[in-house]
């Protein structure tokens, strides 16, 4: 079953695409030229007479009718020879279906995995093997200045994932305020969700004491958009209590955000928490859940 790390990595490529092209250019040397036209795609790919299988995130790069490139991107937090021999299959699917080069970005935080996966994978078709670009952690740089890490979101997200330092979340977290104002709320969720125990502290410290007083991820998109007036209040009061409000009230609108009906018992339940750990992992429970039965399982 996909890991809040993997949803939230494949989450932040589909939010913007080109970032994956970025990506491949940047830290791995690939070859991809530059275009506005930069989509996701549907990822269910077929191979009949078997059942479907879906990669993680599926992008083109061009005219709809007429892509010049198509990059498959996979995250791997283990490794696993069933999942590599999918790959190939992966990749051949899409170069059916689009007619073009095709590229497949395998993220891996972990260094053992990304070794894994970086090896050739040879298949049963004479001369067919696939050569995966893997991103690892020795591929991801430690970002510790604000206006790089402004100038690239994603990556400096990862930095803050893989290296673990105060440097790089200061850096980080002050390179939000040189963002487009929609823009770093989501980064900054992005991060935080990512991010273990330790680091998700130093952001929470960082962010307490900038002129953004949000500690929750989705409390601080919803600032950020200006949705919640009372809300704002609540987390400025910087108190326990406050904070607690606040959460609440972030995974109320993160629930109404997805269409989903919340039943007064449910509602009450909410409200009446005061332990804002137990907020925070309802909150992330609720970007992922299918019923709002499922919050509290």
């Amino acid at each position: 079953m996909p890991s809040p790390l993997h949803d939230a990595i494949n989450q932040m490529i589909r939010d913007r695409p080109e970032s994956a092209l970025e990506i491949l250019r940047d830290l791995k040397g690939v070859d991809i030229p530059h275009t506005p036209l930069v989509r996701v795609e549907s990822n269910a790919f077929n191979d009949r007479p078997s059942k479907d299988f879906t990669p993680d995130t599926v992008i083109s790069a061009g005219p709809p009718r007429q892509p010049f490139h198509g990059l498959i991107v996979e995250v791997q937090q283990e490794p696993s020879e069933a999942k590599r021999k999918q790959l190939p299959r992966y990749a051949a699917s899409l170069w059916l279906m689009l007619d073009c080069a095709v590229t497949l970005l395998c993220i891996c935080p972990d260094a053992a995995t990304a070794r894994f996966f970086a090896k050739p994978i040879p298949t049963d078709l004479p001369g067919y093997a696939l050569q995966v670009v893997v991103l690892g952690p020795d591929d991801v740089p430690a970002i510790s200045d604000a206006a790089e890490a402004a100038a690239h979101p994603e990556v400096a997200v990862l930095s803050v994932l893989v290296h673990l330092e105060r440097k790089v979340a200061e850096a980080f977290v002050d390179g939000l305020h040189l963002m487009p104002g929609d823009h770093a709320p989501q980064y900054y969720e992005h991060a935080y969700s990512m991010a273990p125990p330790p680091v998700r502290r130093t952001l929470e410290e960082l962010m307490a004491s900038t002129a953004w007083p949000v500690h929750s991820p989705f409390a601080r998109e919803h600032f950020g958009r200006g949705k919640n007036e009372g809300l704002v209040e609540g987390l400025s009061k910087g108190k326990a209590e406050g904070r607690a409000e606040g959460e609440a009230e972030a995974l109320l609108l993160m629930l109404d955000a997805r269409g989903m009906h919340v039943p007064d018992s449910v509602r009450e339940r909410i409200t009446r928490c005061h332990d804002t750990d137990v907020l925070e992992k309802w909150i992330r429970r609720a970007a992922v859940i299918e019923k709002v039965e499922d919050l509290f399982d």
